[in-house]
């Protein structure tokens, strides 16, 4: 695929934690705050997540000198195998859904998990979907060190 080509982000990795665990961290207040944003801070007290289809979610990453708020709502709950849930942040149209996130939960051991992370559907350029990219492999690196410190 070429970069002008680009419509959306995939991104499969392996944790070293059971797919509960992994999937918590999607969804409990403290685990996601601890890891989304990477190594920027995101206040437990700015974290909002109601995993039901149907739900809302919010979150802010707080960086020296500017907030980033991000919110979507959940289109689809499977513990622990699947979420699906839109994904805007402040610069997204209100009149729009946003990008829509999909990321699934298989087991490959008892202490092992594949998760799939693909996000698409919203107005990015390619180089935003770059970035974003890059952005959610840093986020993944926080949360790998999340789940192997708990």
């Amino acid at each position: 695929m070429t970069e002008s080509a680009r419509e959306g982000i995939d991104i499969t990795r392996v944790v070293e934690a059971p797919r509960d665990r992994v999937f918590a961290a999607w969804t409990v207040p403290e685990d996601f705050a601890a890891w989304y944003g990477g190594d920027a801070d995101v206040p437990l007290d700015r974290v909002s997540l109601d995993v039901t289809p149907g739900g809302e979610w919010s979150l802010v990453i707080v960086v020296p000198g500017a907030e980033m708020p991000f919110h979507g709502v959940y289109r689809e709950v499977s513990a622990p195998e699947r979420l699906v849930f839109t994904l805007k942040d402040r610069l997204a149209p209100a009149d729009e859904e946003g990008e829509i996130v999909t990321v699934t939960f298989t087991e490959r051991s008892r202490k092992s998990t594949e998760m799939v992370f693909q996000q698409r559907g919203g107005d990015l350029t390619p180089e935003q979907y770059a970035a974003a990219e890059d952005g959610w492999e840093a986020f993944f690196d926080a949360l790998d060190v999340r789940l192997a410190t708990r």
